[in-house]
């Protein structure tokens, strides 16, 4: 990524607008992790949302990434389920274990591109294509199955390197106002900006509702907003370095339980 010109002054300012947050909201030590997914600093009203599926509106996503997974489609005229089966016993702890390495592109997927790639190898068909509604229907429902679950990264040593290339991307300052991920989600987490709580940053509940969108978004969506945010030129969908960052990012909150698909502001 190109750092765009000069913003230290910029991020100084920025800063200044931070505050300590309330001792409610301040990192706690749960069992001696001290690891919190954005969905303890939201209000009791939005975590009841995301807590009751007739109220969480991403579950719209899921009904239709459930029609999608019954739908005949493609050359090969099958449907996800075809092979699969019943989504709820085949594709349990499925997302928990994504990005993983896939032998015939030879590098790491997402879950999204590995639906995808089902589509095209398998149904013969036309991919969905980066944040359109219908792949997003269909990660949701995948993704509601590993529910509960812990984040369990694969150990298979072929992801190794793109997973360090991914904690270097999230260490490094970019942008004009010359920031790091980890100077907010780590360094700050907790703290205020602009009003808001910097969370952690971990990819807990994805593909998320987000009052901001209106509507279902992926992780990646949400990492080219933060660097938009920081002034920095964003990587396009599905890019190597996305991936990558994605990779670490599970990594890090390996162990943490999947809320998939979860409600932000």
């Amino acid at each position: 990524m190109r750092r765009l010109a000069g913003g230290a002054l910029v991020a100084a300012l920025v800063w200044t607008a931070v505050e300590i947050a309330s001792g409610a909201e301040a990192a706690r030590t749960v069992g001696g992790d001290t690891r919190r997914s954005g969905f303890d600093a939201m209000t009791a009203e939005l975590r009841a949302m995301q807590q009751d599926d007739a109220s969480n509106p991403a579950m719209l996503w899921v009904k239709d990434g459930e029609a999608i997974w019954s739908r005949v489609d493609g050359a090969s005229a099958k449907s996800c389920a075809s092979c699969h089966g019943d989504a709820g016993a085949s594709m349990r702890g499925v997302a928990a274990r994504y990005p993983a390495f896939d032998s015939i592109a030879g590098r790491p997927f997402t879950l999204a591109q590995r639906i995808d790639a089902c589509r095209v190898r398998h149904q013969r068909a036309a991919a969905f294509g980066a944040e359109s509604q219908e792949r997003l229907a269909l990660e949701a429902f995948v993704a509601l199955q590993s529910r509960g679950l812990p984040i369990a990264p694969p150990n298979d040593a072929r992801l190794d390197a793109a997973r360090a290339s991914g904690e270097r991307l999230y260490r490094q300052r970019i942008g004009q106002l010359d920031l790091a991920c980890a100077q907010c989600h780590d360094e700050r987490a907790g703290q205020r900006l602009g009003g808001s709580m910097i969370p952690q940053g971990h990819p807990t509940g994805y593909p998320i509702y987000r009052l901001e969108w209106q509507g279902v978004g992926s992780l990646e969506r949400r990492l080219r907003g933060c660097m938009s945010g920081v002034r920095a030129e964003a990587y396009p969908y599905d890019a190597r370095e996305l991936v990558d960052l994605e990779l670490y990012l599970a990594q890090r909150a390996a162990g943490m339980k999947v809320e998939a698909p979860a409600v932000r502001p």
